[in-house]
């Protein structure tokens, strides 16, 4: 296999081949990332501006000496990375359902793997996060059955309308988000990811449970082709 492209990793899923592969981009001169279901890209190390923001936006409005954190959806781990910059977190749980992608970061294939599994804080956890957000009684921590946390920060799916599977669609609606606010505590944040622009339909959703949120479009360069991307993330207070 060429010294510029290698596949590091696949297996079969449910949801499709899962893939991971390391390739050199000559135009930058630098290793990429990137993490694919079937055709469909599901992360690149290119693009990481947005999922770090994801974790700024959805932290910086808390005041707590220490936090509790779920991360939902591990990818290449720029989310989560970013959530243990702050010292004040106290624990972070990151939920895959992919036990494929924690096995990677677990066994070093991936180069934020060491950061995550070395920090105490940290606790990568398989589980569906749609079905532990609709779990009132267990939730997402499967050592501790209905605890809250302080932030729960959201990239699974493409966004809103572009869902990664059929079940997912209806935690971003109402009842669904609803859900959700029970493992969050009283001015707890929910922060979601989206590649598309603004949604009105899922800000009606939004305006339905939450009586406060916020919409940011982040940009950032596509060194590749020349551009300039967008990515929103949403950031919505419990009451």
């Amino acid at each position: 296999m060429s010294v510029n492209f290698q596949e590091l990793a696949y297996r079969s899923t449910p949801m499709g081949l899962l893939t991971l592969r390391r390739r050199k981009e000559l135009i930058l001169g630098m290793d990429i990332y990137e993490i694919k279901l079937d055709e469909e890209f599901l992360m690149s190390s290119v693009f990481t501006v947005a999922e770090e923001a994801l974790a700024k936006l959805g932290l910086e409005g808390l005041s707590e000496p220490e936090l509790d954190v779920v991360v939902g959806g591990l990818g290449l781990g720029y989310t989560a990375v970013t959530a243990l910059e702050y010292p004040q977190v106290r624990e972070l749980l990151v939920v895959d359902t992919m036990q494929e992608v924690i096995d990677w970061h677990q066994q070093g294939l991936l180069p934020l793997g060491e950061k995550l599994t070395s920090d105490p804080r940290c606790r990568l956890v398989h589980g569906d996060f749609f079905t532990m957000s609709a779990s009132l009684y267990k939730g997402f921590d499967p050592e501790y059955r209905g605890r809250q946390f302080h932030a729960i920060l959201l990239d699974v799916d493409h966004s809103p309308r572009d869902v990664l599977h059929p079940s997912h669609a209806s935690f971003y609606q109402a009842d669904g988000l609803r859900q959700m606010t029970a493992h969050l505590r009283p001015g707890g944040i929910f922060a979601l990811w989206s590649n598309d622009p603004p949604d009105e339909k899922f800000h009606m959703a939004l305006s339905e449970v939450f009586a406060h949120y916020e919409t940011h479009v982040v940009t950032f360069p596509n060194p590749i082709q020349g551009t300039v991307e967008a990515n929103t993330v949403y950031v919505a207070r419990n009451i």
